[in-house]
């Protein structure tokens, strides 16, 4: 498995820490912090400073030190994270059907169609081929909702389905989605949680942090690729709904000592970070 890029660990700690913290951090700190999950100091910088090039981070100083805020843009994909990536999703009902999109962007808009495709993929759907893409029915107002906000409309159909004959429904299923990639994921997220798990007793907050950071990275962008297919069109032995309980097991089991890591580098007194002082 690649290691998690700066960008995207910039992403976790805001969602994780950031936010709870007033919702800005001096750049300082966020390199202490990345430093410790083996982003060099250089690279966090640069992976900053892009951020706020594109309106992500918005630079805000504070106290006479250079800090960051999320953008608008980026508060509500972290806000989109939370509803997935900490409440995944149960298995949906077979019987509720299916949505379905079909869509058609022109070949000399490229960047719009993979803009859609990328938005599809993200919420769960898998695709058939032909532009068309698949979906458990319960994602269908999200999927709306998403092709609108993105201006996508004139390039999309949106229909409510059920397979009513002719081939299987889970030979479907196995053909919208690389099942088997996903079953890999979740056994290599349960080796992690494991590991994690069994080394936290003897573990400082520094290193506890590092687990508990690295273990939501690996985990969050599952519930994206995952949307709960049906138990029914499901390979035996499908290992999901295990590694999700094993992942709010452990990261339930990190939260306080990262927590008060987190907070004895930026300078902060709480309940928390009194506890473990000794992390």
């Amino acid at each position: 498995m690649e290691p998690p890029s700066s960008t995207a660990l910039i992403y976790t700690l805001y969602g994780l820490h950031v936010r709870r913290l007033g919702g800005w951090i001096a750049v300082a700190d966020l390199v202490v912090l990345l430093e410790a999950l083996g982003v060099a100091p250089r690279a966090a910088r640069t992976a900053v400073s892009r951020l706020h090039r594109t309106g992500m981070l918005v630079r805000v100083p504070r106290g006479g030190q250079a800090g960051y805020e999320l953008g608008e843009r980026a508060r509500a994909v972290i806000e989109e994270g939370d509803r997935r990536i900490f409440a995944a999703a149960r298995p949906a009902d077979l019987a509720d059907g299916w949505v379905l999109v079909v869509a058609s962007v022109p070949e000399d808009q490229r960047d719009r169609r993979h803009l859609l495709r990328t938005q599809l993929g993200w919420l769960g759907f898998g695709n058939l081929g032909g532009g068309v893409w698949l979906a458990p029915r319960r994602v269908q107002d999200r999927a709306v909702e998403a092709l609108r906000r993105l201006d996508l409309e004139a390039h999309a159909d949106v229909f409510a389905a059920h397979h009513l004959a002719f081939g299987d429904i889970g030979s479907l299923v196995r053909r919208a989605w690389d099942l088997s990639g996903l079953d890999r994921r979740y056994a290599a997220l349960l080796a992690t949680a494991d590991r994690v798990l069994a080394g936290a007793a003897g573990a400082d907050d520094r290193r506890l942090f590092v687990d508990h950071t690295l273990l939501v990275q690996q985990w969050r962008t599952l519930p994206y690729l995952d949307p709960g297919l049906p138990a029914a069109v499901l390979p035996p032995g499908w290992r999901g709904a295990a590694a999700a309980a094993r992942f709010a097991e452990a990261a339930d089991r990190l939260e306080g000592p990262a927590r008060r890591w987190v907070d004895r580098v930026v300078g902060v007194t709480s309940p928390s970070s009194a506890e473990g002082a000794a992390g």
